[in-house]
């Protein structure tokens, strides 16, 4: 498999979807895609059950990053938030991310406790403590090929200006990808690409500020990574919705008319092949 730093140098755009559980990123892993991207927003929603608003722990999350890298194949960029604290707190989540199997961290400039990129209120702390961060999450990574994802979220109070000014405090800091976070307008994304000549990723949040590109607009942008982080989330929350709604006007399923995963391909999916084939090898003995 192909590692992300490597994929970085090939031609064409990294398109990676958000994960936020184990099914939706095995499914995702078994589609081919050259990274997937594990979501903050989806994670807390999905298993807290809470918004992104700085409520997850870095030990809620690295379990996650850890589940995810292990159990599918594909490169994994995993949400990293503000780091969870100061400059030590940077240190300890780059290493734990990586430590946990994750190809890459994306770290934001957003005061504590940080918000959603793409809803209201959101505030940055100053540039030079920024860049102090991305620094050190350069310099606690083990291998060059762990790779810093850094974000600003300064456009949205700030102006373009500041952000971009902000994308070049931070690679000078170490950045590998820049993200430069809720542009809300083809010509801010494309003063994005003709400012920078290193990989850059565009955040595709269906209904949030950013316009929704697609591949060969985002190409000739200069983006060369572009996250889908809560269309699959949305997928399922709609399909949900749906069906939970049949379930209740109707009392049964058997008339559902919508798009449901076959069973005998979900249990494959899930593992249940390899239970079947250890329990044929070892069957347990009569007590």
């Amino acid at each position: 498999m192909t590692t992300l730093a490597e994929r970085l140098h090939q031609p064409g755009l990294i398109v990676a979807p958000g994960v936020y559980d184990m099914v939706s990123a095995r499914l995702a892993d078994a589609a081919g895609f050259d990274a997937l991207y594990m979501t903050g927003f989806g994670v807390v929603a999905s298993h807290l059950g809470l918004p992104d608003a700085g409520l997850a722990t870095y030990t809620d999350m690295v379990g996650r990053v850890r589940q995810i890298a292990e159990g599918t194949a594909t490169p994994l960029i995993a949400d990293g938030d503000t780091g969870y604290g100061g400059l030590l707190n940077v240190d300890h989540t780059v290493r734990g991310y990586e430590a946990a199997g994750a190809q890459a961290i994306q770290i934001e400039d957003q005061e504590f406790p940080k918000r959603c990129g793409h809803t209201p209120g959101r505030r940055v702390v100053p540039l030079a403590d920024a860049a102090r961060k991305v620094k050190v999450a350069a310099e606690a990574r083990s291998s060059k090929d762990f790779l810093i994802v850094a974000r600003t979220d300064a456009r949205t109070a700030h102006g373009l200006d500041e952000a971009l000014r902000r994308g070049e405090a931070f690679l000078e800091a170490g950045a590998d990808i820049l993200f430069i976070e809720s542009p809300e307008s083809v010509e801010e994304m494309e003063r994005i690409g003709r400012t920078f000549g290193v990989p850059l990723l565009a955040n595709m949040v269906e209904g949030g500020r950013t316009p929704l590109l697609g591949r060969a607009e985002l190409e000739a942008l200069g983006y060369k990574l572009a996250i889908f982080p809560v269309a699959g989330l949305l997928a399922a929350a709609g399909t949900l919705r749906a069906l939970y709604a049949h379930l209740k006007a109707t009392g049964s399923s058997r008339d559902w008319d919508g798009a449901l995963y076959p069973f005998t391909d979900f249990v494959r999916m899930i593992g249940f092949e390899r239970v079947w084939a250890f329990e044929r090898s070892h069957p347990e003995e009569p007590s």
